[in-house]
């Protein structure tokens, strides 16, 4: 596709995000969309948030599970970009208004003391290049109407990066079996999903050292004092103005978030 069309298409998806109004699916609009396409609209679309003073604070891998996977017909992950305006804290009150469609995932953040760049990055590298482990909400959402999203969709609406939230206590990574760590997620004091790390491509360390290697393959890499979500442990909830969530990974605590 022309660069001028994939710039206009990122333009459309920027001023969804800021009138908090969807648009009908990409791939209804342009059949002919490549994932490449795609991957070329999500950087004009953080062009123009870096564009506004935003900055880049880390990078997030979706479609970690074998059933997202399969719904949406590939086999791998995808990524987007974090930046600082998409940042909450743990217990911060995040404005309903400012999402379209927003759906809750509980997560273990990474933050990397260390540059991670692939290819050829093993789960090994990722410890040590890990400052320690955070307990996270990524509150995803999508500027594509009733989330009708293909691959295409999503990866050029950024992997249908919302906003996410930290918890305020760093874990160093040996303390914690990535696999085996369990997952539980509450909305309005009843438990509404659970999971494990195992969910995220076995451990949550495999998918950040596939991050590191497919960015590896464009010319780009993970940073210092980056944070890398590494994929839902369980399934996503829808969430509206009112909700009280809260997250709890065994050996790594706990993060709660509220809508107004």
């Amino acid at each position: 596709m022309q660069e001028s069309l994939l710039q206009g298409i990122s333009a459309d998806l920027y001023n969804a995000l800021r009138s908090a109004e969807a648009i009908a699916p990409l791939t209804e609009q342009y059949p002919q969309l490549s994932i490449r396409d795609a991957y070329t609209i999500q950087q004009y679309l953080i062009a123009q948030r870096l564009d506004d003073g935003e900055r880049i604070v880390g990078k997030k891998i979706g479609v970690t599970s074998q059933a997202v996977m399969n719904l949406l017909g590939v086999d791998q992950p995808d990524f987007g970009i974090l930046t600082d305006a998409m940042t909450f804290n743990s217990s911060e009150a995040i404005p309903a208004s400012t999402l379209i469609q927003p759906k809750a995932e509980g997560e273990i953040a990474f933050v990397l003391k260390h540059d991670l760049s692939g290819p050829g990055v093993t789960v090994a590298d990722v410890l040590r290049a890990t400052e320690g482990l955070m307990v996270c909400f990524e509150i995803v959402d999508s500027r594509i109407q009733d989330w009708r999203i293909k691959i295409q969709d999503t990866v050029a609406d950024n992997a249908s990066c919302g906003v996410f939230v930290l918890s305020d206590r760093l874990v160093p990574a040996n303390q914690i079996d990535l696999s085996l760590c369990g997952m539980v997620l509450e909305k309005n004091g009843e438990i509404v999903a659970t999971g494990a790390g195992a969910a995220s491509m076995g451990s949550p360390a495999v998918a950040v050292a596939w991050l590191a290697n497919t960015l590896g393959r464009l010319g780009m890499s993970l940073k210092a004092g980056e944070v890398i979500l590494s994929g839902s442990l369980g399934p996503m909830i829808p969430v509206r103005a009112g909700d009280n969530l809260r997250v709890s990974i065994g050996g790594l605590g706990s993060c709660s978030v509220r809508f107004n």
